[in-house]
């Protein structure tokens, strides 16, 4: 099926070299972390979304985070980042513990059996990062990679960048235009 005369008018205009580089990005994407799940999955039980999870406690000072700064380092919702959690907490790799300057917030906090999972898991997971990503790339390809993806980034707005509010919570006068210039 194809946009007819008049939505592609609407549409806004693509190079094919844009609309190209823009499927190969979503392509790459979606085939290099579906390997290093099924890697992860196989070798650990531990799905990637977990593992980001336990990663980014990990990196976090004192291995503790707010459940709103989690869910802005993982991208996934507050409801969804609730759930993934809750497994964790029920696997022993997370706890959770009550924010004492706000009685709504919580903390996720990364436990020694999360912390000793994710030293299991992890020298096979970059390993797989390595083969998937960095070796079919040159040192110069690996950089510019690195720059453009961190040009796209920035040119985000930063609000639109945190994590997506459940459906139920958002704004209703939210215009999902403010994203986009």
């Amino acid at each position: 099926m194809q946009l007819s005369a008049e939505e592609a008018t609407q549409a806004p205009a693509l190079t094919e070299a844009q609309l190209g580089a823009w499927k190969s990005f979503l392509r790459a994407h979606a085939v290099i972390t579906r390997a290093l799940e099924r890697q992860l999955i196989e070798t650990h039980r531990l799905p990637l979304a977990e593992y980001d999870v336990l990663v980014q406690l990990s990196e976090a000072e004192g291995g503790a985070l707010r459940m709103s700064q989690l869910a802005d380092r993982v991208l996934l919702s507050r409801s969804g980042l609730t759930r993934l959690v809750e497994r964790l907490e029920r696997d022993g790799l997370v706890e959770r513990s009550n924010c004492s300057s706000d009685a709504r917030g919580s903390y996720a906090v990364l436990t020694e059996l999360g912390l000793q999972r994710l030293r299991e898991a992890a020298p096979a997971h970059l390993q797989s990062v390595s083969s998937l990503f960095a070796e079919p790339l040159t040192d110069q390809q690996v950089e510019a990679v690195r720059q453009a993806l961190e040009l796209l980034t920035a040119a985000v707005p930063a609000g639109c960048a945190a994590a997506l509010p459940d459906p139920e919570n958002a704004p209703a006068d939210a215009d999902p235009g403010d994203c986009v210039e």
